[in-house]
């Protein structure tokens, strides 16, 4: 009997695995927070036109940034031969220049700290045995697309250095999903690691309709970057009207006609404004029907927050822009779409369940 009560009042046993997924997912997290940290860091380059200010790609001596008057004048002079000061900034002084300047290096520091808050604990956690295997090729295939990210990056800021004033906004759209794209996939797999608390979907197409909202939620930040790389967001600041009417005229001007759908401010924004509704629908419908088929349910509580969320990201675009995009409207408006991407993540990998323990004694 004595046996018998110690054995029950002594605390569970965690194990090797629970304590490595444990750290595993907490350093993920903290990633996850550093990414988040850059996309709106990024969003404020943007806002400010800071993006050009730094002319040239140095992926290590790049992280100090000018120490001196000399430095300083350097950078500027290299800013003055290219498009957007002799058509835009002509005239600007040098502490305007240090102003934008301190925000694109900002944003570029953010992106090298990411790299290294990545690698470093990836290193100590392969090394020290601590990550399952099925674990590996899923962290890898993360490291390389931030890899690839940086890339993407230069070639974004490479499209505004010669002709163009301002970055293509095709390649900001793509730089700013494949950051989101890497923020979701980290999510994902720190939500696999939780401990199992699997509850079966409320019902079979859940996870079909949990999928779709994320890729939704996919589409309207491409459609987001879009809408920012042509300052869609300056135009056309009335809702729910657009140019005085529910569907305006001039939406399929240029030709091919492919080409409004990157290329035409007025159907970009639009589309974007389409695209929103469209979420909105989604995910209200699939709250509601999660709360008649499984009330009191973890299914039925997130995607209820998951609803909030999107009501409210939507209530934070239409204020920013009827007041045509001010800076701290803008960064919010930013924020509050990456943190409903990771609420549809966090969703849908909740409908799948974590991942199982045999993961861990498969090695």
């Amino acid at each position: 009997m004595n046996t018998m009560a110690s054995s029950a009042a002594a605390p569970s046993v965690v194990s090797p695995r629970d304590r490595n997924r444990s750290a595993i997912r907490a350093w993920l997290y903290a990633v996850a927070l550093v990414i988040f940290a850059l996309i709106v860091v990024g969003g404020a380059t943007r806002l400010t036109e800071s993006g050009l200010s730094i002319t040239e790609w140095k992926p290590i001596h790049g992280v100090v940034p000018p120490l001196s008057t000399e430095e300083w004048q350097e950078e500027f002079d290299l800013y003055r031969q290219i498009p957007q000061y002799q058509q835009i900034n002509r005239g600007m002084s040098l502490d305007e220049f240090k102003t934008i300047y301190w925000w694109e290096w900002a944003h570029r520091f953010l992106a090298r700290g990411v790299g290294i808050v990545f690698a470093l604990p990836l290193a100590f956690f392969w090394l020290t045995g601590r990550i399952e295997p099925f674990l590996k090729p899923r962290l890898l295939g993360i490291l390389a697309l931030g890899a690839l990210q940086g890339g993407i990056g230069w070639w974004m800021v490479a499209s505004g250095l010669s002709v163009r004033t301002d970055v293509s906004q095709y390649r900001l759209a793509t730089h700013l999903t494949i950051a989101c794209i890497i923020f979701a996939a980290i999510i994902w797999v720190a939500r696999g690691l939780a401990r199992p608390r699997f509850e079966a979907p409320p019902s079979r197409g859940s996870i079909g309709v949990a999928g779709l909202i994320l890729f939704l939620t996919f589409v309207q930040i491409y459609l987001g970057g879009l809408v920012a790389g042509l300052n869609a967001g300056l135009t056309f600041n009335t809702w729910p009207l657009m140019d005085g009417a529910w569907i305006p005229g001039g939406l399929l001007t240029m030709q091919p006609a492919w080409r409004n759908f990157f290329e035409n401010v007025m159907t970009v924004q639009f589309v974007h404004r389409m695209g929103a509704y469209t979420l909105f629908a989604v995910v209200a419908a699939h709250a509601a029907a999660s709360l008649m088929l499984a009330p009191g349910t973890r299914h039925a509580r997130v995607a209820l927050v998951l609803f909030f969320l999107v009501l409210a990201q939507a209530s934070i675009g239409i204020v920013t822009l009827l007041l045509a995009v001010p800076i701290g409207w803008g960064l919010a408006h930013q924020a509050g779409g990456v943190v409903v991407l990771a609420m549809a993540v966090v969703h849908l990998r909740s409908l799948k369940g974590e991942y199982p323990e045999r993961a861990y004694l498969a090695r």
